[in-house]
């Protein structure tokens, strides 16, 4: 099992909004390698859901991966923001896998408050340019955000 972090913005589709609809595929990512990483995602990986473009940014929740990823539909819909016109159904090129609601955090866990805890030193997230939607995290630094999840 593995453990990862993906952004969403929260007027785009929030924890709340996952709550609410319990599950969802993770779709219109655009990126090759945060694609690659989706393409990863196994059925029981947790992931640690992030709040972008927010004020303040941070983590608010877990989602788990409920089924592996498939085809993004997006890339197909002449009508999406996320129409990918060299894609096909015989030959796609972005993938989406669901996810189901885990947990929401009491608190948000800021991206300020992330770069002050010891350990999280190496996370992705932290690092400067970092700007991938999908990003591994390790066991170690899973297991820490969710110790601060309960303070």
């Amino acid at each position: 099992m593995k453990n990862w972090l993906a952004k969403s913005e929260p007027d785009v589709f929030s924890i709340d909004d996952l709550k609410k609809k319990q599950r969802t595929y993770w779709d219109g990512v655009r990126n090759y390698q945060a694609r690659n990483y989706l393409k990863e995602w196994k059925v029981g990986d947790l992931v640690l859901y992030y709040h972008s473009n927010a004020k303040p940014s941070g983590i608010v929740g877990i989602a788990e991966v409920s089924k592996e990823a498939v085809p993004d539909q997006t890339q197909f819909d002449v009508k999406s923001e996320y129409f990918d016109p060299k894609s096909t159904e015989e030959k796609p090129i972005w993938f989406s896998p669901e996810v189901r609601f885990f947990e929401k955090f009491s608190d948000i866990i800021s991206l300020d408050e992330l770069r002050l805890v010891k350990g999280l030193e190496n996370l992705e997230l932290l690092r400067k340019g970092s700007r991938l939607s999908v990003i591994p995290v390790s066991s170690k630094e899973f297991t820490i955000i969710q110790k601060l999840s309960t303070k």
